[in-house]
C-alpha cells in the first residue's frame, strides 16, 4: 500500500519559512522513477500545483507565484520530497498535498497546514 505522509506545516509569521517533507512509502517503483509535485488548496479555491521535480533529468518547475521564494528537493536513498518555503505571505496559506505519479500510477498525501499569519 502506497503511503505519502506530510509532514512541517504550521503556524507563521509573514516573512518567516518552512520546510516540509513528503515521505513516500509502498512504492512499486525505485522512488527516482516517480514525478513528484506539492500542490496547495485554499479554503474555496481549485488544488493549484506549487512545484514539480520530475523523475528524469531533475528538472524543477514552479508556479509564478513561487518562484524565487520555493524551492523543490528530494533525497531518493530517503524516498523524500521537500518543499522549503521562504518569505511566506497570508497567501501561502493554505493545506499543501504531496503527489507522487509514475506514468498512469499516481498518489496523493493527505495534507499538511500551513498557516500565514501575524
Amino acid at each position: 500500500q502506497v503511503q505519502l505522509v506530510e509532514s512541517g506545516g504550521g503556524l507563521v509569521q509573514p516573512g518567516g519559512s518552512l520546510r516540509l517533507s513528503c515521505a513516500a512509502s509502498g512504492l512499486t517503483f525505485a522512488f527516482g522513477f516517480y514525478a513528484m509535485s506539492w500542490y496547495r488548496q485554499a479554503p474555496g479555491t481549485e488544488r493549484e500545483l506549487v512545484a514539480i521535480s520530475t523523475s528524469a533529468g531533475g528538472i524543477t518547475k514552479y508556479a509564478d507565484s513561487v518562484k524565487g521564494r520555493f524551492t523543490i528537493s528530494r533525497d531518493n536513498a530517503k524516498n523524500t520530497v521537500y518543499l522549503q518555503m521562504n518569505s511566506l505571505k497570508s497567501e501561502d496559506t493554505a493545506v499543501y498535498y504531496c503527489y507522487a505519479q509514475e506514468y498512469k500510477n499516481e498518489f496523493w498525501g493527505q495534507g499538511t497546514q500551513v498557516t500565514v499569519s501575524s
